[in-house]
């Protein structure tokens, strides 16, 4: 059965992770402005698995890579972000992840490399514990998402 995400819980890609106790703090979605146009957005690719799913999503998220990162979420997809924030829809997730995806000097996180800890799996859904590290961070981030996913 093939699968792909349908929906994100905590948004692995930690775009409000709190700055006490980080040398540098990772970055909260960096607003994306007139100059940073959205390119088109991939087919979706579906993964055979939930856990290729999570494989996928996380090597991606690692290099940074935007289309692969996008390829995997469908028209109803939903980032839940620390603070109550929602964010719906591809396109509005692909402007989260350019955002995510720039350098440190420019606004973003890249070079944050998230490593799973722990996995868990009910049925369709797999929860993930991470934790992420850089450079610019004292110490590793840790975090949890739990990723919905449905076959054909």
């Amino acid at each position: 059965m093939r699968k792909f995400v349908a929906l994100t819980a905590l948004a692995a890609l930690a775009v409000a992770v709190p700055a006490a106790g980080h040398s540098a703090p990772v970055r909260r979605a960096v607003a994306v402005g007139a100059a940073d146009t959205l390119p088109p957005l991939p087919p979706l690719k579906r993964q055979a698995s939930a856990k290729a799913v999570v494989a996928e999503h996380l090597a991606a998220l690692n290099a940074c890579d935007w289309k692969r990162l996008m390829a995997q979420y469908p028209p109803s997809v939903h980032f839940f972000l620390p603070g109550g924030k929602v964010v719906v829809g591809r396109k509005a997730v692909g402007r989260l992840f350019l955002g995510f995806c720039k350098t440190r000097a420019q606004g973003g996180n890249k070079g944050l490399i998230f490593t799973p800890q722990r996995t868990f799996q009910v049925g369709p859904t797999i929860s993930v514990q991470w934790s992420a590290d850089a450079s610019f961070l004292k110490r590793p981030y840790r975090g949890a998402d739990a990723y919905i996913t449905k076959g054909d």
